[in-house]
């Protein structure tokens, strides 16, 4: 049996694990290196890959900025979370103000540090990535659609690392790219759908409190027309392997998405929006091993 300061000190982890989203940096680290062994660098052994002691630091960087970025946005909005989030919220709450902007700042340290094993371009690119994080949490959320476009922005960075470091510039990449982008975007306002209560108790000044939800819908089923065009691109004039299967399912869901959209008329509807673009982002990760199948099953198989 665990003592109560035992099971204190587990469930303070578990905050520090929710608040850091811990689930949310493994996969992006995962995505960064399965991006980097079947689309930046396949013409590298997988074991070069792997074992690229400067990727890994590459990697690690990212994920302790993206940690401390998690941190400092949960600070920020501690208490429109209340309202948002109340359950994840009273869980989170088992660790300080002090201690999460503690921890902010040794997690950013060690980020910098560790990049500076790469270069002192490494440096400098981690550095401005964590301004930039903090500039939007702490200024750029409140700000209509470019609150929006800076935090989709944020989040693609850290596949923008990988993809300077490996030099790889085919047009494929790029749309590659875009699609994601866009996709998260929508995802980003999706969001401010979904927690537009607390947005107007604490002021935040998103497009549905200041245009309407009409208005945000209709922003929202642009994004989605656009993000069918690089997905009809990488089906139909590049050579993605069988990851064309994975762009075909993902525009028979998008057309499903827009039609749950000008339905959707509250919370759950939207959390259930959400949810379909986080899976579309998830299953997307591991269809990229479908690029090369060939490949895969020679390396693993």
């Amino acid at each position: 049996m665990l003592s109560r300061k035992n099971k204190l000190l587990l469930l303070k982890l578990l905050s520090l694990f929710s608040i850091v989203r811990g689930y949310n940096v493994l996969m992006i680290c995962l995505a960064q290196y399965i991006a980097s062994i079947y689309i930046l660098a396949p013409h590298i052994p997988v074991r070069d890959v792997i074992f690229d002691l400067e990727l890994f630091v590459i990697v690690l960087a990212s994920a302790l900025v993206i940690a401390a970025g998690y941190i400092i946005n949960n600070f920020y909005d501690s208490e429109k979370d209340l309202i948002n989030k109340p359950t994840k919220s009273m869980l989170d709450r088992l660790v300080s103000q002090r201690k999460k902007l503690s921890a902010y700042f040794v997690l950013n340290f060690f980020a910098a540090f560790f990049a500076s094993y790469v270069s002192f371009k490494a440096v400098l690119f981690f550095s401005a990535y964590i301004f930039g994080i903090w500039f939007y949490s702490h200024k750029l959320k409140k700000v209509p659609f470019i609150g929006n476009f800076v935090s989709a922005t944020l989040a693609i960075t850290p596949f923008f690392a990988v993809f300077v470091y490996y030099r790889n510039f085919d047009t494929v990449i790029f749309v590659h790219a875009t699609f994601l982008f866009l996709l998260i975007l929508v995802r980003e306002m999706i969001k401010d759908l979904e927690n537009i209560a607390g947005d107007m108790a604490q002021n935040y000044k998103t497009i549905p409190i200041l245009y309407g939800i009409k208005v945000s819908k209709i922003g929202i089923t642009i994004l989605v027309l656009l993000t069918l065009m690089p997905s009809f691109l990488l089906i139909t004039y590049f050579d993605v392997g069988y990851m064309y299967l994975y762009f075909i399912g993902c525009m028979f869901l998008l057309i499903l998405f827009l039609i749950m959209l000008w339905k959707a008329k509250t919370k759950m509807h939207y959390v259930g929006l959400h949810n379909i673009l986080k899976l579309i982002i998830i299953v997307g990760v591991f269809s990229i091993l479908l690029v090369d199948i060939h490949l895969v099953l020679n390396r693993f198989l």
